[in-house]
């Protein structure tokens, strides 16, 4: 019985690790990417090799961040059981939103690193008007799946205490230096994967230290014995 268990239990772990691991490796990466369609495309281009790992590792992130929050959601579901479907439901949502604006990201790597100087103009001008296309609309369920999704899950945490209160503590700290601490200095990337690492890294510790038997489903439960089947059935009949 606790065999599936366990590996559910250690998967969710793992994601949590891998996703905090594969966004500090993206970051760590990534260009400076300000101005118009051009100067993002030459940024690119400077720095082809670092880019494109950057680019490849923030759309791998997203599938181990998907089994993460699952992950966390399961820990939460007994305790805070709305918090953990709403929560893990839009930060999933918010993985989606992310991979595909990844997947931009990854095309716009291939677009800076064309030879041809003329199409790399217009590949320019397509960047420009990105902002006026439904791409928008991925980046938009990106951001706010990740930051109100991940936010409710660390309000479930703090209130279910089934972690240390600086996991969830971290884990708002990641939220305000990602989104809002760009704003103020440049290492604010830096400072937050460090958060995304420490928050993670304690739930993905949490779960590893919860019995097995709470990640087990009701397939993978005993069937109960006859007697007490029987005794089941005679009690209901003498009420």
């Amino acid at each position: 019985m606790n065999q599936p268990s366990t590996y559910r239990r250690n998967i969710a772990a793992a994601g949590l690790i891998a996703t905090a691991v594969l966004s500090a490796v993206s970051v760590a990466l990534q260009p400076a990417l300000t101005g118009d369609g051009a100067q993002r495309l030459s940024a690119l281009r400077d720095a082809a090799p670092s880019a494109a790992i950057s680019a490849a590792t923030f759309v791998l992130a997203q599938l181990p961040l998907i089994v993460g929050v699952l992950g966390i959601g399961h820990l939460l579901r007994s305790r805070a059981p709305k918090l953990s479907a709403s929560g893990a439901t839009l930060a999933v949502l918010g993985a989606f939103g992310h991979a595909v604006i990844g997947g931009v990201m990854l095309l716009q790597v291939a677009m800076a690193t064309d030879s041809d100087a003329g199409r790399r103009t217009a590949y320019a001008a397509l960047v420009d008007q990105m902002g006026n296309t439904p791409v928008m609309l991925f980046s938009l369920a990106g951001l706010a799946g990740t930051v109100v999704g991940l936010l409710l899950l660390a309000v479930g945490l703090w209130r279910s205490q089934v972690v240390a209160r600086w996991v969830p503590a971290t884990l708002i700290a990641f939220l305000v230096v990602e989104f809002a601490g760009g704003a103020v200095s440049d290492a604010a990337s830096y400072l937050s994967s460090v958060c995304l690492l420490a928050a993670f890294g304690g739930t993905a510790i949490a779960i590893l230290r919860s019995p097995a038997h709470s990640w087990s489903t009701p397939a993978n439960l005993p069937a109960p014995s006859q007697p007490a089947v029987a005794d089941s059935l005679r009690q209901g009949q003498q009420a």
